[in-house]
C-alpha cells in the first residue's frame, strides 16, 4: 500500500487533484476513492465528486480543499478492500496561480516588474522574471521577494520577451516544487509594449527588401545607360547617320522655290566669280612677272644672259609649279615636281 505512487497538487489552497496511474497499479479494476479533512476518531469520509478518467478507469480525483490535514483511501470498486491511505498537509503541496495586474516600470535601460500580493502566505512566495531579446535562444532568470522583481542592462534597439511567474518555497512551506503557470508572454522595445517580436524582424526585413530593390534599380538603370552608349555607338559606326538634304539644298527651297534651273545657273556664276577673285589675280601676277623678267633679260649683256640660263635651269622646278597655277584647258594634263595631274572644266584635281 506504501509504494503505490501518487500526484498530489493543491491549487492556490482552493481545489485538490490527486491522481494515480490506474492500468499500472489496479490492472483491470475500476477503484474507488474516498477522503476528509476532519481529524480524531470520528471521521466523515466523502466519496470523491469529480473523478479523472484515464481510459474509461479511474485514474484520479478533483475536490475542494476545506483545511490543512488530509486523509485520503482508495479502494476496490465495491469498497469492501482498502488499496491505499495516506495522510497528508495539503499546506505542502500548494501550488499558486499565475500573477495577477502585472505591471512594467522601465527607466533608462533598468526594468521592474510588480505584481498584486496574493491574500494567503506571501513569505512563501517569490516572483520570477524570465526574458530574451531576439538574438538570445535561451531565457535570462531573476527572482525576487514577492511581489517585486528587476534587472538592468536592457539594450532599448532590441525587443525583448517577458514572462513571469509565482514560485513556492522548498522546503520551508512546500515539499514538493510547485510554481505557477506563466503569465501571458509580453513583448517591449524601449519602454514600448508591442504586439510581438515579429513587428521589429518584420520592420528590419521591410527596411532591407526596400534598400535591396532600390540598389538592383539603381543597378539596372547604370547597366542600361551602358547598353545604350555601346548602342548608339554601334549603331554609328553600322549604320552612319545621312545628312538631311533641306540644310544642304536651303537655298534651292527658300530663295528659288524648287526652281533647279535658276539655282543652278547662279551657283555657276558664285563659282565663276569665286574662281575670278582668288585665282586669277594670282596668275595674272605671275605672268606679268615672267613678262617683265623676260624684258630685263633682253637688256642685259651677254654675261649676265648666260648666269640668268643657269639660274633657270636650276629653277626648273619652281617654273613648273608656276605655269600649274594657270587655269588649264579642258582635261588638260599638269605636270608638277614630276607627277602628272589631269584638271578638268571645274578645276577638280584626279590624281
Amino acid at each position: 500500500k506504501d509504494a503505490i505512487n501518487t500526484t498530489i497538487i493543491n491549487f492556490n489552497n482552493e481545489k485538490m487533484q490527486i491522481t494515480w496511474a490506474a492500468r499500472e497499479l489496479f490492472h483491470n479494476e475500476n477503484v474507488s476513492f474516498s477522503y476528509t479533512f476532519d481529524e480524531g476518531k470520528h471521521k466523515v469520509w466523502k466519496p470523491c465528486p469529480t473523478y479523472l478518467l484515464d481510459r474509461d478507469y479511474n485514474s484520479g480525483c478533483l475536490f475542494k480543499t476545506e483545511g490543512p490535514t488530509l486523509a485520503i483511501s482508495i479502494r476496490n470498486s465495491n469498497g469492501s478492500e482498502e488499496l491505499f491511505s495516506k495522510k497528508l498537509k495539503s499546506d505542502f503541496y500548494i501550488k499558486p496561480n499565475p500573477p495577477e495586474n502585472v505591471t512594467f516600470f522601465w527607466k533608462e535601460d533598468t526594468v521592474t516588474v510588480s505584481c498584486n500580493k496574493p491574500e494567503r502566505a506571501v513569505k512563501c512566495l517569490r516572483l520570477e522574471l524570465q526574458y530574451k531579446s531576439t538574438f538570445d535562444k535561451e531565457w535570462q532568470s531573476r527572482t525576487s521577494r514577492c511581489c517585486r522583481v528587476g534587472d538592468q542592462g536592457f539594450d532599448s534597439r532590441k525587443c525583448y520577451s517577458f514572462r513571469v511567474r509565482l514560485k513556492r518555497l522548498v522546503p520551508h512551506c512546500n515539499i514538493v516544487n510547485y510554481s505557477s503557470d506563466w503569465e501571458a508572454e509580453t513583448f517591449w522595445m524601449n519602454g514600448t509594449l508591442l504586439d510581438s517580436c515579429d513587428d521589429d524582424r518584420t520592420s528590419e526585413s521591410n527596411i532591407v527588401i526596400v534598400l535591396s530593390c532600390l540598389l538592383a534599380v539603381l543597378l539596372m538603370m547604370l547597366i542600361l545607360l551602358i547598353l545604350l552608349c555601346k548602342w548608339q555607338r554601334l549603331q554609328m559606326s553600322v549604320m552612319p547617320a545621312i545628312p538631311d538634304p533641306k540644310y544642304i539644298f536651303a537655298d534651292l527651297l527658300n530663295d528659288h522655290n524648287g526652281n533647279l534651273q535658276e539655282w543652278l545657273d547662279e551657283a555657276d556664276h558664285v563659282v565663276l566669280q569665286t574662281k575670278l577673285e582668288y585665282e586669277e589675280p594670282e596668275c595674272i601676277t605671275e605672268a606679268e612677272s615672267q613678262h617683265e623678267d623676260e624684258k630685263n633679260s633682253d637688256k642685259q649683256g651677254p654675261l649676265e644672259k648666260i648666269l640668268a640660263f643657269s639660274g633657270m635651269v636650276e629653277n626648273s622646278d619652281l617654273k613648273a609649279a608656276q605655269i600649274a597655277c594657270l587655269i588649264p584647258a579642258s582635261d588638260t594634263v599638269a605636270s608638277f615636281a614630276g607627277f602628272h595631274i589631269l584638271m578638268n572644266d571645274d578645276v577638280y584635281v584626279t590624281l
